[in-house]
């Protein structure tokens, strides 16, 4: 670690030293600076002018894991492909609103002469619970049934607009129950996530849980002497119901706060409206359900053979929805704070637009979209849309060819306002602070195991503006690369 620290001091104190540096030059002094990774570190770097000249360019072809800078190919593919269409959509046509985002309300009748509530989920990323709740309210949609009826039977959460694949290929087992591999579905509701407050209790005795009832909680934890180390830990095996808290919290520590992930997103949205619908007077005689639709052939393009891809939608009295929130909205959140759940929605959705909504049918509009555009056939391979897929492979030359593709495009410009800022927002906020390219640098982080990713533009020294992709696989242990990134980028900056 002292070792890339100095690394990076000399690159960042040495602007004048490096200007007009020749390109034998700068290879050798960005190589200077990557060498301060841990043994083993696989690199590969392009940055390229205005013109697309090569500045400098480090295995270029070679194919790295990309982590979340997937989201730069998923947001452009939004832009390009849901922007046009959406902006002709109905929302509460007769398909509702085939591909506008939303989620819709209404009452079913049962065989008994009961009626049961059926919340239709439709994509939308931010159909929200919470009480303070201004916009995408859940609250809205309870309100539409406590109109029309005071007593009803289930309350059923639908997700039948996209096929169930909760979980992308490739994704490590471990992440699931997090916040960065909650389940993907139709229906969602704040987040897929769901919030846990824990407070050190009286030393000796178990710490204080605050979390909504959604879980049962096995509370193994312990509350131990001021001064101690918190390791705070949850467990729940995959679509279980109990949730267990181990470790430790020092009785003198701040509060530890976490975001668990939600296996059924549809059960979850379910069962926060029955306490809704109770909220507003309406009395719930039933269960809460979840209703996802199985994977079929015909969510699977290579398979589909001319059978039709359209979906039955449940039966029910529509009353009323939401039309979700606005697709630059969407794209800015998966790309400033890398949104894995948004950006796992957004690729649904491009495959709703000539199939069913399926991962594959979003992935292959995508590839189309990009093989039409130029980029490198061999230079991406993709399994989700958010980078927490093992899977996915990206060229620098590939990422810099999208780069400068969606530059030229009318949604460019809006595209490039949704990337992190060195040293001012996102997940760059801490990143070139106080460096030269503090907000001169514009782009997508990605991490993963054992992969550091970065890829967007920067302003140079010189005032001209580079494309670059930067890729480190292979890292090892848990020690990083994206330091000696920044700071091979801080060289390049200098030097041009």
């Amino acid at each position: 670690m002292r070792q890339i620290l100095a690394v990076i001091a000399l690159s960042l104190a040495a602007p004048a030293a490096a200007q007009g540096a020749d390109p034998a030059v700068l290879r050798q002094q960005v190589e200077a600076v990557l060498s301060a990774a841990p043994a083993g570190t696989r690199f590969g770097l392009l940055v390229v002018d205005a013109q697309g000249r090569e500045v400098l360019a480090i295995n270029p072809d070679q194919r790295f894991i990309p982590a979340s800078n997937t989201k730069l190919f998923t947001t452009a593919a939004a832009l390009a492909l849901l922007a046009p269409i959406e902006a002709g959509a109905t929302l509460g046509t007769d398909d509702f609103g085939r591909y506008a985002p939303g989620a819709f309300i209404g009452l079913a009748e049962r065989k008994d002469g009961a009626r049961d509530v059926v919340l239709l989920g439709r994509g939308d990323a931010a159909l929200s619970s919470a009480a303070d709740c201004k916009a995408d309210c859940l609250a809205e949609l309870a309100g539409y049934v406590a109109k029309k009826a005071r007593k009803v039977h289930d309350v059923i959460g639908d997700a039948s607009w996209f096929p169930d694949q909760r979980w992308s290929p490739g994704m490590s087992w471990n992440n699931i129950g997090t916040d960065s591999g909650t389940a993907i579905a139709a229906l969602s509701l704040d987040n897929n996530e769901l919030p846990v407050n824990v407070a050190p209790g009286t030393q000796g005795q178990p710490p204080v849980v605050e979390i909504p009832p959604y879980f049962t909680l096995r509370n193994e934890a312990v509350t131990i002497a001021a001064g101690g180390k918190t390791t705070l830990a949850f467990e729940r095996a995959p679509h279980g119901s109990e949730l267990r808290l181990y470790g430790e919290i020092a009785v003198d520590a701040a509060p530890f706060k976490d975001l668990l992930g939600i296996d059924d997103p549809a059960h979850y949205a379910a069962w926060q409206l029955r306490r809704q619908l109770e909220a507003a007077g309406v009395r719930v005689t039933g269960q809460v359900r979840s209703r996802y639709r199985p994977l079929a052939l015909i969510d699977d393009p290579a398979l589909r053979q001319g059978r039709d891809a359209r979906v039955a939608m449940p039966r029910a009295a529509f009353m009323g929805g939401q039309g979700g929130a606005p697709l630059a909205q969407v794209v800015t959140r998966v790309n400033k704070d890398s949104q894995n759940l948004y950006a796992e929605l957004l690729l649904r959705r491009i495959g709703r637009i000539a199939g069913t909504g399926s991962l594959a049918d979003g992935l292959l509009a995508a590839r189309q979209l990009f093989e039409g555009a130029g980029l490198p056939q061999g230079g991406f391979e993709f399994a989700d849309g958010s980078g927490m897929s093992s899977y996915n492979r990206v060229s620098p030359r590939a990422a810099v060819a999208l780069l400068r593709w969606g530059a030229g495009q009318p949604w460019g410009a809006q595209w490039r306002a949704s990337l992190p800022v060195g040293g001012v927002d996102g997940t760059l906020k801490r990143r070139f602070a106080g460096t030269p390219l503090q907000g001169k640098l514009f782009a997508k982080t990605g991490t993963l195991n054992a992969t550091n990713a970065l890829s967007g533009y920067l302003t140079a020294a010189s005032g001209r503006e580079l494309t670059f992709a930067a890729f480190a696989n292979d890292v090892p242990g848990d020690k990083g690369a994206s330091a000696v990134i920044d700071a091979a980028l801080g060289v390049i900056a200098a030097a041009n």
